[in-house]
């Protein structure tokens, strides 16, 4: 089952980014080939019927399955970056963090009118960062077609903030 190979190559890192986090790191994965072919596949199937038209991949670890997967399903690559780290003109938006805020940005034009576009993360966690994902789609008068993300901290409840948008939530493993 995809879900328990993955599960065997997360590793726990305590207290990280800061004390009293467990966090959940997926660079394991990318020591195993095998296992990151399944999971672009596996999340290629699961999509393959909403039309997509594109692919955002949110800043870093989005990048890494968000690239392959727009490949796999032949579709543009569109990335979300933390502000400043785009080269051409940008749209952007700013939301708030457990303390203080952040703001991501994506370039002009990268979502063309109508499009149903996919929104890929590593990670759902409060749900923050791919909400500002989706509200950068809709600037551009895109559709939130889904969201994919290897792992869920269903405990912080993510998801519930991104039903607005679709309720095409994929987590391949919950915790």
């Amino acid at each position: 089952m995809l879900e328990n190979k993955i599960r065997s190559v997360i590793r726990d890192v305590a207290d990280f980014p800061k004390p009293g986090i467990l966090f959940k790191d997926i660079t394991p994965i990318l020591h195993h080939q095998d296992l990151c072919t399944e999971i672009v596949a596996d999340l290629a199937q699961k999509f393959s019927s909403k039309n997509i038209d594109a692919i955002v991949g949110v800043e870093s670890r989005g990048f890494l399955f968000g690239f392959a997967l727009a490949n796999k399903m032949n579709v543009p690559f569109v990335l979300v970056r933390k502000s400043g780290k785009l080269p051409y003109k940008t749209i952007s938006y700013e939301y708030d963090l457990e303390y203080g805020s952040a703001k991501v940005e994506m370039q002009i034009n990268d979502i063309k009118k109508g499009w149903n576009v996919l929104i890929h993360d590593d990670l759902l966690a409060t749900g923050g960062t791919a909400e500002a994902a989706a509200e950068l789609v809709k600037m551009q008068d895109g559709n939130v077609a889904g969201f994919a993300f290897i792992v869920e901290l269903d405990f912080l409840k993510g998801k519930e903030r991104l039903t607005r948008y679709t309720n095409e939530i994929v987590s391949l493993v919950n915790y």
